[in-house]
């Protein structure tokens, strides 16, 4: 697995707002940016590869952490699909 080029820490955080927070902290980033995302959420391993496929990221899968928290990777597409400000789960318009 590729080491990280960025990490978002969603501890705690449910898949909403980490999906929020992720897309704020990868804005800008070049595609084939390798993000590691920390996510706490039982249900971050369906929607991490869910709002992968919907956006065109590349979801890697999970990567093991050497601390034992719940890691997963994406590698950021070139012609990723947009989303909605406030909606992380809606195409924008």
């Amino acid at each position: 697995m590729n080491p990280a080029d960025v990490t978002v820490d969603g501890t705690g955080l449910l898949c909403v707002t980490l999906l929020l927070r992720l897309r704020e902290e990868i804005e800008g980033a070049p595609a084939g940016t390798v993000v590691h995302v920390v996510a706490t959420d039982p249900a971050a391993p369906l929607d991490l590869p869910a709002w992968c496929h919907m956006t065109g990221h590349h979801y890697l899968g999970p990567v093991p952490d050497p601390a034992g928290r719940p890691l997963y990777a994406l590698r950021l597409a070139a012609d990723a699909r947009p989303t909605r400000p406030d909606a992380p789960w809606h195409a924008a318009t």
